[in-house]
Parts: C-alpha cells; sequence; structure tokens
C-alpha cells in the first residue's frame, strides 16, 4: 500500500521529487519504514520490463524518472514536436502568472483550486516562467514571472497587448461572449 502512496506522490511532484522527511510525513510512517518501502518499490521498478520509470534518490530527494533504455525512443518524441504543445492546466498556470505576477505557487494553486506544481514544473523546463525571489512571508515561497521566451511564443511583445482581464472576471460576460444572454 505505501509503495502505491508513494508512486503517486512522486508522479505528482514531477522533476521536483520530494524529500525523505516531507514522504515519510505525508505517509505518516517513519524514516525506516519509508527507506524499506523505497528500496523494495526501486527494486520492483528496476526490474519490471513492463515498466518505463525508476526510482532515484539525490541528496534525500526521491523522484521517479524514465529509464534510460527509452533515451532514444523520448528523444524521438520530443522531436516530433508533440511535446511542444501545452496542457489545458499549464496555460491556465501561465496566463495566471502573466496577469498576477510577481506570484507564489499557493497563490496559484488558490486561484485554480488545484495543485499547480507540476505545471510549473513544465512551464519552467520550457522556460516560459522562471523563479524571481522569494516573497517576504513565511516560508519565502518562490515568486514566478515569465520569460522572454513567453513573449516569444505567443508573438507579443508586452504584458499590455493581453486581452483585458476585465473582460473574464465577471462569469455573466461568458454568455455575452458567446453570442447569448
Amino acid at each position: 500500500m505505501y509503495q502505491a502512496k508513494i508512486m503517486a506522490l512522486l508522479f505528482v511532484a514531477g522533476d521536483q521529487g520530494i524529500k525523505e522527511r516531507d514522504l515519510a510525513g505525508l505517509l505518516e510512517i517513519d524514516s525506516a519504514a519509508l527507506r524499506q518501502n523505497i528500496e523494495e518499490l526501486k527494486v520492483k521498478l528496476m526490474t519490471d520490463v513492463d515498466s518505463g520509470v525508476e526510482l532515484v534518490e539525490f541528496n534525500s530527494n526521491y523522484k521517479l524518472v524514465t529509464k534510460n533504455e527509452f533515451n532514444e525512443l523520448l528523444t524521438k518524441y520530443f522531436k516530433t514536436g508533440l511535446a511542444t504543445k501545452l496542457s489545458q492546466a499549464a496555460l491556465e498556470v501561465l496566463s495566471i502568472i502573466a496577469y498576477r505576477q510577481p506570484i507564489t505557487r499557493i497563490e496559484i494553486d488558490e486561484i485554480r483550486g488545484v495543485q499547480s506544481s507540476g505545471s510549473l514544473n513544465t512551464l519552467l523546463m520550457r522556460k516560459l516562467i522562471k523563479e524571481n525571489g522569494k516573497k517576504d512571508v513565511p516560508g519565502h515561497p518562490n515568486l514566478y514571472v515569465v520569460t522572454d521566451e513567453f513573449f516569444d511564443y505567443f508573438g507579443i511583445k508586452d504584458l499590455k497587448e493581453l486581452p483585458k482581464i476585465e473582460n473574464f472576471e465577471d462569469s455573466s460576460d461568458i454568455g455575452d461572449i458567446n453570442g447569448e444572454s
């Protein structure tokens, strides 16, 4: 049961991974029990020929990564351009950052009502956003802003070229946008 929970947590954490102490806290188990489950899961994933991922550790930070044997296939995938499309979730996060920057992940999550770290990782990897300092509040979370690549991606020179947010804030306007009342 813990192995499934570990995989679910690491999948959602994406490239960021999760520290050992945080994993143990989330699962409400001690470090020894966590390490035992981690080792069993590592072996299970490594020896499963039907699994394309493995569990790795970097400085007590665990994450799921693709197995090296799939490098050629993944390179082919990225060369096809299929990976260049942004998901709906990533576009939502990107638009929130563009309109509300600088903004923290927690503030983005509050606006969307769901967790956004996976989309943030995607946007950071594509260099459409970047970390730009820390907010002066407890925990000092990262602040995110759009990058020059954002402007290139959307073919604009300035944030003022974005549609006015007021056009989207009142849900009663949705009918008007679609030509309905």
